[in-house]
């Protein structure tokens, strides 16, 4: 598959999604959004995959929305507005998309994340970053608060961490942001594929039906009462019980040996 501002590569069966567009700090333009919803579509159904690796070339991994792009925009009187509500309609729905997707997608950080950079790593359900990696909300600094990126990071951090982020717009570092939450771990910079690597394989090892049945029942539980999460769940536990690869599953460990997948 060839794109103009993303590059992709697929190990086994690992696909990494590579944001390619250093000029530009790898913005969420209406073309890069476009090409990222396209190639998450294509990993989706594409068996052969069962994680997904978000990267970036360059010293920002993406700095938001292209704020070059979004004023030009503004004196287009209506047009400005139908294309700000489009862009970030769009953009809104690549990050739900992220969150629906059937695979696992691990952001892999090595560089700053700002506004809807941070909006791109609070998305995925997992976050791993080098040592000099930085991110920010910093839209209130240009009175333009980040409403959207709030929208998933006041999901992943605290509500008091992610508000001090949301009303300062200052940088944080890696340290920071695994204190509060923001990304799993934090990796010397020439470990971070390594590592990044090793935890995609881990999960790839596991049966791919399983993991589509518990991301999907994971965030659909997550705001329900504790009463519904509970009942919901153990309809879904009832119905993974069923599936054959749970079968496998309990039969090799019960026989010590390693499963056999069937999907």
């Amino acid at each position: 598959m060839s794109f103009r501002l993303i590059k992709t590569e697929k190990s086994n069966n690992i696909f990494n999604i590579i944001l390619n567009d250093e000029k530009n700090q790898n913005t969420l333009s209406e073309e890069m959004i476009n090409e990222l919803s396209e190639v998450f579509e294509i990993a989706e159904s594409d068996n052969e995959i069962k994680v997904i690796i978000l990267s970036s070339i360059g010293k920002v991994f993406c700095a938001g929305h292209n704020l070059k792009d979004l004023n030009s925009k503004r004196s287009e009187n209506d047009k400005g507005e139908h294309y700000y509500k489009k862009l970030f309609q769009m953009c809104s729905e690549l990050m739900i998309s992220i969150n629906k997707h059937s695979k696992p997608v691990i952001a892999m950080i090595n560089g700053i994340a700002t506004a809807a950079g941070c909006q791109l790593i609070s998305s995925c359900d997992l976050a791993y970053s080098s040592e000099n990696s930085q991110f920010a909300t910093p839209g209130v600094n240009i009175g333009l608060f980040c409403s959207t990126p709030m929208v998933p990071l006041s999901r992943t951090v605290g509500k008091k961490q992610a508000m001090e982020m949301l009303l300062t717009g200052d940088l944080i570092d890696a340290k920071k942001a695994l204190s509060i939450g923001l990304i799993n771990n934090v990796f010397d910079t020439e470990k971070l594929e390594e590592n990044v690597l090793k935890i995609a394989n881990k999960i790839a090892s596991k049966s791919s039906a399983t993991i589509k049945i518990g991301k999907d029942a994971f965030y659909k539980q997550k705001d329900m009462s504790l009463k519904e999460a509970y009942d919901y769940t153990s309809k879904i536990m009832t119905e993974n019980m069923l599936h054959k690869d749970s079968e496998e599953g309990i039969t090799a460990f019960l026989e010590k040996r390693s499963p056999n997948w069937k999907d």
